[in-house]
């Protein structure tokens, strides 16, 4: 994989792409075992730091993602690392937000799809042009077959596969637990010191176990918004001290309060508890909600940032 010093990337401007405007449904978001999709209209985000990675897609237009290390890079598609503080803003139109089950299969060749950038910024996607014209056809009215299409020809497909397997089962534990687990239990059933336990994780996912703790709270909330639930009832769900705790935690994973998603038409359409390179072939019943979360490879370390 090339990688290009981080002066000369800030310099560069974003891939000459047609403009794919596309009027269509408000957003949609997919949500499935460690992963999940976003598609709609460009929020007004906030600096935040991600629990998992994520896949940035201007439909529309190119986009910005600033760091306070490094300054300002101009893309239209970019792979943002785990617990990199960071603020992406857009001119308008729609985007689209892929977030990665990390240690998959998945999460670690969409890193080396990218042929520029940093280990907290990756931009420039070799399928670029594809990409974006595949993100441009999302909307709530796709079908799980095109969706789990368009994600295995911009991240790649596979199952998840973390390098240590413990780590992987722990992961599959965590996602499929009904409740947060602590490090400490789930280290002993996996056979580890709490503190080795600690370091494999991060080394293997790329990021820290609590951030992923949280992440896995997220998707049990979304799952309960999904259901019809409110706001209360998906921190019930998620574990959440109240839903004042999900909404903070909600804006510094993503950027912006659950509120500013409340008055768009947001449908969400659980995949189901499997990875959607397992999931081809299968239908699904979706589900709509009046609220969701925004929505998230390593052949090298990412650099963490927060």
């Amino acid at each position: 994989m090339k990688v290009v010093d981080p002066p000369r990337v800030w310099e560069t401007q974003a891939t000459a792409l047609p403009r794919t405007r596309r009027d269509g449904p408000g957003a949609a978001v997919w949500v499935w075992s460690g992963g999940a999709l976003y598609a709609g209209p460009s929020l007004r985000l906030g600096p935040h730091s991600g629990a998992v990675a994520c896949l940035v897609v201007g439909v529309d237009g190119p986009f910005a993602v600033d760091r306070a290390a490094t300054g300002r890079l101009a893309a239209r598609t970019a792979l943002v690392a785990p617990r990199v503080r960071h603020h992406v803003t857009a001119g308008g139109g729609r985007m689209v937000f892929l977030y990665l089950d990390p240690g998959s299969a998945a999460d670690r060749a969409c890193r080396t799809r990218f042929t520029a950038g940093d280990r907290g910024v990756l931009v420039g996607h070799r399928a670029e042009a594809a990409v974006v014209a595949g993100a441009a056809g999302l909307s709530a009215g796709s079908t799980s077959a095109e969706v789990v299409g368009w994600i295995a020809e911009a991240a790649g497909g596979g199952t998840a596969s973390c390098a240590d397997p413990r780590i992987g089962t722990a992961v599959r534990r965590l996602l499929d637990a009904d409740e947060p687990v602590p490090a400490g239990v789930l280290a002993g059933q996996v056979g580890l010191s709490e503190s080795r336990f600690l370091r494999l994780f991060r080394e293997g996912t790329g990021t820290s176990y609590r951030r992923f703790r949280l992440w896995a709270q997220m998707q049990r909330a979304a799952r309960a918004l999904a259901a019809g639930g409110n706001l209360t009832r998906a921190a019930q769900d998620g574990y959440f001290a109240s839903p004042s705790h999900l909404s903070s935690a909600f804006h510094a994973l993503f950027g912006l309060p659950p509120s500013d998603l409340l008055a768009h038409d947001v449908t969400i359409r659980p995949l189901d508890s499997r990875t959607p390179a397992e999931d081809s072939g299968r239908s699904h019943q979706p589900a709509t909600a009046s609220s969701a979360p925004p929505p998230a490879i390593s052949t090298q370390k990412y650099s963490q940032e927060g």
